[in-house]
């Protein structure tokens, strides 16, 4: 039979056909195989007893990974191995907050890795509630991830939520990613008109706030389907260099015009990266963002050389483009 992982603890996979749900294990010729994960279609069997087996993952159209370091820090970190998420979405969610929670470095970073995987990204931005005015930070989201949909939402003033509803076509799968403490579970129970999800409050200091979701799991709601996940307070990058690219299209495209095509953007002639900062054209955060993100990518894959992009010798460009 096929089916589709709904539910994952520990080594217990809920698998759903059609209208029935099946508590799953690994059939032994899984194991050392790829593991699936919520969202994942699978092949299953039922015994005579009624126990549940997993023989074969299928075929993923999407999948979001991020590096698994095996409990050690980046210094120490000596292989570099990437652990599959979620999978088989059309859509992510990214969940930002306006309040501490606002980072527009780790919106970039969950843009370049859903773009890796093979989804469409979405960011919205909850609690608009909470400013007077959104358009700044719409605006400085969009400034950064070009072409990407923005959308600032309420849960309680319902402001936006009709925006959000346009990606509500049946048949579709859409993930929620983001921070703990930034209305994940809030605006799933809004957009359900019930409470689905448990909600925990944030600390005011920090706005941070517990796991409210422990565990990643799959809801269907009028023939859509939501991927909820545990909120991420860190969000490491695999090699992603060019959904990279494809976020800073502008600034790839840049790149590609230098005089010389293995320009460093440091003391060569005819560098369009350095013309783009003096003139404007291009900003100094959204060139250290992208330095960045490139940086991790390759550092990630193991491509760590002299021929990586160190924001240090630009600072010189940056500074007379100030005065």
């Amino acid at each position: 039979m096929e089916g589709r992982i709904i539910n994952v603890q520990r080594d217990i996979f809920c698998v759903k056909n059609k209208d029935k749900e099946y508590m799953a294990r690994l059939a032994g010729k899984m194991r050392g195989e790829e593991v699936p994960v919520v969202g994942d279609y699978v092949e299953f069997v039922v015994d005579d007893y009624g126990s549940a087996g997993i023989v074969e993952l299928l075929p993923r159209k999407s999948v979001f990974v991020r590096p698994d370091r095996r409990g050690h820090g980046d210094g120490y970190v000596k292989t570099m191995k990437e652990q599959s998420v979620i999978a088989n979405y059309d859509y992510v969610f990214i969940i930002t907050s306006l309040n501490h929670n606002f980072n527009i470095n780790r919106i970039a970073r969950y843009v370049a890795i859903t773009t890796a995987g093979g989804g469409i990204p979405v960011v919205i931005l909850t609690k608009a509630d909470l400013v007077e005015d959104v358009t700044p930070f719409v605006e400085k989201v969009k400034s950064i991830t070009r072409g990407v949909d923005v959308i600032a939402v309420s849960s309680y003033t319902k402001e936006g939520l009709s925006q959000i509803k346009k990606y509500f076509v049946p048949g579709t799968t859409i993930a929620f990613l983001g921070s703990s403490g930034a209305g994940k579970s809030t605006l799933v129970n809004t957009l359900a008109n019930r409470e689905i999800m448990h909600v925990s409050q944030i600390r005011e200091s920090d706005s941070k706030g517990r796991h409210t979701t422990t565990h990643r799991q799959l809801i269907e709601l009028d023939g859509v389907y939501f991927i909820d996940t545990p909120g991420m307070r860190e969000l490491g990058m695999c090699d992603v260099k060019e959904a990279v690219d494809n976020t800073f299209e502008d600034i790839a495209d840049l790149t590609g015009c230098c005089k010389f095509s293995d320009c460093r953007h440091d003391t060569e002639p005819g560098c369009a990266i350095k013309q783009a900062l003096l003139t404007g054209e291009l900003s100094e955060e959204r060139w250290h963002m992208y330095c960045n993100l490139q940086n991790e990518s390759a550092w990630a894959k193991g491509l760590k050389n002299e021929k990586m992009i160190e924001i240090s010798k630009y600072r010189k460009v940056l500074n007379k483009r100030k005065r």
